[in-house]
């Protein structure tokens, strides 16, 4: 099947499955590996956990999260507007460049591939609202498991050697960046965000691959923004448009949604709303425990090896702790790395159970700046339900 064909299949058959997984504010829920929730098997995807169909939104299982490389057909799937292009014809695509620049661009895919300096990159991309249903009370909004992340070899061209081909003005400070997805209803905002200048390194970029194949329809085919360290909510997919300004534009998505208490000494509550927010941007430390999973069962005296990931905004894993006594005590996990600082890394822990019944794996991360994932009842609540990264817990049986 052609990308450019994609939306031309039969997805909207899959409507009539959904619609029973959405909670209102507040409501409580099983935890979130025994959650009834949809599985759908989308094209160019496996079956995975569904929330949506218009527009897709796609989690990934727990057990994706045991290797370092996330595979595209399970890689999770979020959009915000469900009007997304049935048809995308590369022959007559190009993304364009205006705004304060000395010269407008539009450039199209092969010259990216053929004109520039082709760069990679291997980063976390993870939705705000990654383990939102972990918070009490549930905030509302789309009742995201552990599983809407992924890690992934990026390829491209920076973002600064476009602008650079393109010339900035004098006084430029402001970049936006706007998709293709269109709201149903026209009085919908477009979803556009922004970065200021100061924000670019060499590692933003334009990609066109992801690991190592055409980026996935879903994805963002056939160009998506990457920021390394960054919330998803600024990985723009299907990437058709760089405007350059020299002032903030107020924007829906900037002003209102992705925001975050701005005081960290302010705490919020479902009924007393902090006053001053922020956007989310840099992620915070996070790991998640891939194998064994929630309700497996293990054998007395086995060997048992714990697998999972672990990540942070690009500061670089320190060190992962396991804990099999509630918390009381904690061993180092071995890590595995590799892929640099923006990506997953591996790690591994061996347990041998002596005992019948209930056991429970705690995991947590420390970065190197020594930011480590707090117990779940140390986090604070928030609107949005976002940036959650209580330690991980997994439940299984000795038998």
């Amino acid at each position: 099947m052609k990308r450019r064909d994609f939306l031309k299949t039969s997805i909207a058959a899959s409507a009539a499955v959904l619609g029973s997984t959405s909670l209102s504010a507040g409501e409580t829920r099983q935890p979130i590996d025994n959650r009834k929730v949809a599985k759908m098997a989308f094209p160019e995807k496996r079956p995975m956990i569904t929330y949506s169909d218009r527009p897709p939104l796609l989690e990934s299982p727990r057990s994706t999260f045991t290797r370092g490389i996330t595979e595209n057909d399970e890689f999770f799937v979020r959009w915000h507007l469900p009007d997304i292009p049935t048809h995308i014809d590369l022959d007559s695509f190009s993304i364009k460049i205006n705004g304060m620049v000395k010269k407008e661009l539009e450039i199209t895919v092969k010259e990216l591939k053929n004109d520039f300096e082709q760069v990679e990159v291997t980063a976390v991309v993870q939705c705000g609202g990654n383990s939102r249903s972990a918070f009490t009370p549930i905030p509302g909004g789309i009742q995201w498991g552990s599983g809407a992340m992924g890690c992934a070899k990026w390829k491209g061209v920076r973002l600064s050697d476009i602008l650079e081909r393109a010339g900035l003005q004098k006084g430029a400070h402001w970049i936006g960046f706007n998709g293709m997805e269109k709201a149903a209803y026209y009085k919908t905002p477009n979803f556009v965000r922004e970065l200021e200048l100061t924000e670019l390194d060499d590692h933003v970029i334009v990609a066109y691959q992801m690991n190592d194949e055409d980026l996935p329809y879903l994805n963002g085919f056939p160009l998506r923004l990457i920021i390394p360290g960054y919330y998803s909510d600024s990985w723009v997919k299907m990437l058709s448009n760089i405007t350059v300004t020299d002032k903030y534009k107020s924007l829906f998505f900037m002003d209102k949604a992705y925001r975050v208490p701005d005081n960290a000494t302010e705490s919020e509550e479902p009924n007393h709303l902090a006053k001053v927010t922020k956007p989310i941007t840099h992620m915070n430390v996070k790991s998640l425990i891939g194998y064994p999973e929630n309700g497996m069962q293990v054998y007395h005296n086995s060997h048992v090896v714990v697998r999972g990931v672990a990540f942070d905004g690009g500061h670089g894993i320190d060190k992962v702790m396991v804990s099999v006594d509630g918390g009381k005590n904690w061993d180092r996990a071995e890590l595995k790395q590799g892929n640099g600082r923006y990506a997953y890394t591996e790690f591994r822990y061996a347990f041998k159970p002596t005992q019948y019944g209930k056991l429970t794996f705690m995991a947590k991360a420390v970065n190197y700046l020594g930011d480590e994932q707090p117990f779940a009842k140390d986090i604070k609540w928030n609107r949005g339900g976002y940036k959650y990264n209580g330690i991980d817990e997994v439940t299984v049986e000795v038998v």
